[in-house]
């Protein structure tokens, strides 16, 4: 209840501060279970880390987006329990588990640096950076925003031995072919971390950026948002070829597409989920798509939610804690602030939907 009264007058007086110009939130909004407490800056992105041991002890991480800001470790709390700070615009994050790192298995984060150019990589939970002070992405453009990393979203192709890790980047601004580039990453024999430009694909509107992106690792696909035009889909192994799959929710969002997460009911079926940012809410999407068209996603329907403008968002399907039994989405909002929901919540307003 604590959590939920602060979060109301922080919303409160963001709306009268900004003279109405943030969307409202709607009267029949899904409440978060936690308000995390706050950055310096402004919050952006979040990933989910799961504790395999334990997984009350699970964590979010979060971007502070400026320059001095950094990456902040939550617990399902919504307490600041660690973080990086002083970096030069972090702006998105994405996780992998068991990335091999001089002779272990580790868990990281990886992180958009914008300013600098640069992706860091960090070990969890402990958030120690392992990458030299970063890796250069968008090497060689001199166009204004078009080495400017943003969006970021991790993909793992092939196994055992022939498992690659990849890393797949978007950018402030780039060409209407070839904006997103994909890269392996992967551990030197002297032990530090090196990347392998292996692709650029992925079509742009030219209208505003492209930030959000999500893999489905199960799928093998990557979707991210071209904001103000739609979500665009295709396929994340490199081998697969660069045909964009599909084109969808052009018309759904009130102006910006943004974050992008799945809800996995099971390997192959769910929700894809977008952040409808002026409108206050999420658009739902089946994951599978239609039967026999796996590539048509059409809309299930829109659920207003109390994050106010949200950029970024993640969900995991895994019971965290007894507030969280299936699953939690984890959104951006302004105030410098994640929300978590009970996901739980939101597949009673999609059920309600079906009926």
């Amino acid at each position: 209840m604590k959590n939920k009264t602060i979060y109301f007058l922080l919303s409160l007086a963001l709306l009268t501060s900004c003279k109405d110009k943030l969307a409202p939130v709607a009267p029949d909004a899904i409440q978060p279970g936690v308000v995390t407490e706050q950055t310096v800056f402004d919050t952006d992105d979040p990933a989910i880390w799961i504790n395999k041991i334990d997984q009350s002890k699970s964590l979010v991480i979060g971007t502070d987006k400026e320059n001095g800001g950094g990456l902040y470790a939550y617990d399902l709390q919504g307490k600041i329990v660690r973080k990086y700070t002083d970096m030069a615009r972090p702006n998105n994050v994405d996780i992998a588990y068991d990335f091999p790192y001089q002779n272990e298995l580790i868990d990281i984060a990886i992180v958009t640096e914008r300013n600098a150019n640069a992706i860091r990589i960090f070990r969890l939970p402990e958030l120690t950076p392992i990458d030299e002070g970063g890796l250069k992405v968008f090497e060689g453009e001199t166009t204004e925003g078009y080495n400017e990393p943003m969006g970021i979203a991790l993909y793992e192709g092939g196994e055992g031995e022939t498992k690659v890790f990849y890393a797949i980047v978007g950018r402030k601004n780039g060409p209407a072919e070839g904006y997103l580039e994909q890269y392996a990453y992967q551990t030197r024999a002297d032990g530090k971390v090196e990347l392998q430009l292996v692709r650029k694909f992925g079509a742009y509107s030219g209208k505003k950026e492209i930030e959000a992106i999500a893999v489905d690792q199960e799928l093998g696909y990557v979707y991210y948002s071209d904001e103000g035009a739609g979500v665009r889909k295709y396929h994340a192994d490199p081998t697969k070829g660069d045909q964009e799959l599909a084109f969808f929710a052009q018309s759904d969002a009130k102006r910006d597409h943004e974050g992008i997460a799945i809800y996995k009911k099971d390997a192959l079926t769910g929700y894809l989920v977008v952040s409808n940012q002026q409108d206050n809410s999420i658009l739902i999407y089946p994951r599978e798509g239609e039967a026999n068209q796996p590539h048509q996603h059409q809309l299930i329907t829109t659920i207003p939610v109390a994050a106010i403008e949200c950029d970024g968002l993640e969900i995991t399907a895994q019971g965290l804690d007894p507030r969280f039994p299936k699953g939690m989405l984890v959104m951006m909002s302004n105030g410098k602030v994640f929300h978590y929901y009970d996901w739980a919540m939101i597949q009673e307003k999609i059920d309600q939907t079906k009926k």
